[in-house]
């Protein structure tokens, strides 16, 4: 058995670290070997813990874990998950998940006995690359590209970081497309990025005039976006932009640039470029346009939409 720590706001990498432990299992019999808990109560963990893997092999159990680090638990429940993490099945795996939120600069409290107890394991911490880290993003995106065969110009891999920024499901996204356009070389170069990937400055002009109560200019600028993207896609993409505006517009009276870039993960000049953007913007409004956004994109999911495109075109305008 083994039992994985993994927490950080890179979501991406989190999903990545999961279908790394799920590539052990039998692909045969992946229902009952692989399931998810959402912060199970105390007893309900312990049982978890004891399982017991049946007749198809190795089970992985993830528990996402997060809300166990708002609250304390006691010395006695904590001696009896020690033990149950001790005596686990030798055919059972455990990974315990906290997912941070993007963009808000939380981190988990490593005071906590239990933060102490799961970094004896195999801890591993998906953090953001925040896009000052230019070298580091830079060498995350040649890896990920070599990965599909993709041999990137150095100005690719820069206008990349110059569209889309920190995120690397999107970018990872874009290289997917990239990777059909390029076909046969696999050759990608700047031009390529700037004609077929979705950019931040084509969201901001879109939010511009969201923002600014034209609604006729906005409905153009998405409906520009929809021939480069799936409507999901763009919805992706604002939520990070969104999360991080309303950061913006809701700290910047009582923290400097630097200190919201630090914040944020992006740049200082980004920073101070946004602001100037945000400074019409209504922080309510701002909230209010993310909140019906993620009622569209839960529609979508769920299958409750008959015209995803439109649903989403709704939410921009309601």
């Amino acid at each position: 058995m083994a039992i994985y720590f993994i927490h950080g706001e890179e979501d991406f990498n989190i999903e990545k670290e999961i279908e790394k432990l799920k590539s052990s299992l039998d692909k045969n019999f992946l229902e009952m070997s692989f399931k998810t808990y959402d912060n199970p109560k105390y007893p309900d963990l312990i049982s978890l813990l004891r399982s017991q893997p049946m007749m198809f092999g190795k089970m992985l159990i993830v528990i996402n874990c997060l809300d166990y680090f708002s609250k304390s638990f006691e010395d006695k429940e904590i001696k009896e998950i020690t033990k149950a993490l001790e005596d686990n099945n030798d055919n059972l795996d455990i990974a315990f998940v906290a997912q941070l939120p993007r963009d808000e600069g939380k981190k988990l409290d490593s005071r906590k006995k239990f933060y102490k107890l799961l970094s004896k394991y195999n801890s591993i911490e998906c953090a953001t690359i925040p896009t000052y880290k230019t070298a580091e993003l830079e060498a995350w995106i040649k890896k990920q590209g070599q990965s599909k065969k993709l041999k990137l110009t150095q100005d690719a891999v820069s206008a990349l970081i110059t569209q889309i920024g920190n995120n690397l499901r999107q970018i990872d996204s874009e290289l997917n497309k990239l990777q059909l356009v390029s076909y046969p070389d696999n050759i990608v170069n700047a031009e390529m990025v700037k004609e077929n990937c979705i950019s931040n400055e084509d969201l901001f002009a879109f939010s511009d005039y969201l923002m600014a109560g034209e609604k006729d200019k906005a409905l153009r600028e998405y409906r520009k976006l929809l021939e480069k993207k799936y409507c999901l896609e763009i919805v992706s993409t604002l939520q990070t932009m969104l999360r991080r505006w309303i950061v913006l517009k809701a700290r910047s009276s009582e923290l400097s640039p630097f200190e919201l870039a630090k914040l944020t993960g992006q740049h200082e000049y980004v920073v101070k470029l946004t602001l100037q953007k945000l400074k019409k913007a209504n922080l309510k409004d701002l909230v209010k346009l993310k909140e019906n956004i993620t009622e569209a994109e839960y529609n979508i999911k769920a299958g409750l939409s008959q015209d995803p495109e439109a649903e989403v075109e709704n939410a921009f305008f309601k």
